[in-house]
């Protein structure tokens, strides 16, 4: 509390971001995580936004958050997830990135079907649950998850309206 009345609430939460938040978002590994390995993360960003806003420890943060803008850790990863997808398909990310994701309207024998006309990606099949994590089973499933017109945004700052979908 002492931290964010001495410095102020932008430069709390600035110092906030470069130190704590900043650990927290190397998120795309940590996709289809048991909840029970998130939520330290999850309790980490509750007590940044605890010390940014002056909280007391049993306060509740969600609303902080919301205002804050931070989404919860499950979100960010979905979030970063779906970011990567846009870069990619859009030529901004690394080959690498972009030869591991292969959109259904590519495939012949999917060429009928009503995913083609979402930007759907193929989700490649997995049968252990370590490859349920792997960037290109969980990206397509994540970026399939997205309303339509979220997934056809046009600019980089359309897409960040994908934030106010994953607060709700």
């Amino acid at each position: 509390m002492i931290f964010s009345r001495l410095l102020g609430r932008d430069v709390a939460c600035t110092v906030v971001t470069a130190l704590v938040l900043s650990r927290i978002d190397c998120n795309a590994v940590l996709s289809a995580l048991p909840k029970s390995t998130i939520a330290p993360l999850q309790r980490v960003l509750n007590a940044a936004a605890r010390v940014v806003c002056g909280l007391r420890p049993r306060d509740h943060v969600t609303d902080t958050l919301i205002g804050l803008h931070w989404l919860p850790v499950a979100a960010r990863i979905e979030f970063k997830l779906c970011l990567l997808v846009y870069q990619a398909l859009n030529g901004l990310a690394p080959s690498y990135i972009t030869d591991m994701l292969q959109p259904v309207s590519t495939l012949d024998r999917q060429v009928t079907l009503r995913s083609v006309d979402n930007n759907d990606l193929f989700i490649f099949r997995s049968r252990l649950r370590l490859g349920e994590r792997a960037f290109h089973i969980a990206a397509p499933r994540a970026w399939n998850s997205l309303p339509s017109d979220v997934k056809t945004a046009d600019t980089f700052e359309t897409l960040k309206t994908l934030k106010t979908f994953l607060i709700c």
